[in-house]
């Protein structure tokens, strides 16, 4: 299998989480496990960078919005980093393109989001 997720945090409530590869049926808990893991480690702002990702499918769509669902229960967001044509008319089609917050780089994303980044003392 091709895939690879790793995490990062951007501030003291603010996490990345970057998929790389194919992310399916038989990956997607470990994309699960990891949305939790941060959303319990505080998280208030989540970025899903799928930049490097090369498939999705509607297990992947179900762990991302049940993501959504947590963070957003503690006032939380959730956006999506997406520039592959073919994954965003994943989210189009499905209309989650309405639920998620979807940007085209990291860059963007931060700019955007830049209020619930900015590192706690």
């Amino acid at each position: 299998m091709n895939f690879e997720i790793k995490t990062e945090p951007l501030s003291a409530h603010a996490f990345a989480v970057a998929i790389a590869g194919e992310v399916d049926l038989y990956v997607a808990p470990e994309l699960k496990q990891q949305l939790l893991d941060v959303i319990e480690r505080g998280a208030k702002t989540v970025i899903v960078d799928l930049t490097d990702a090369t498939f999705i499918d509607s297990t992947t769509l179900g762990v991302l919005i049940g993501a959504v669902r947590r963070l957003r229960a503690n006032e939380g967001r959730l956006c999506v980093l997406c520039s592959d044509a073919g994954i965003a008319r994943t989210f189009e089609l499905s209309g989650l393109d309405r639920v998620f917050e979807i940007f085209p780089t990291r860059e963007e994303a931060i700019a955007r989001l830049d209020g619930g980044l900015r590192m706690s003392a």
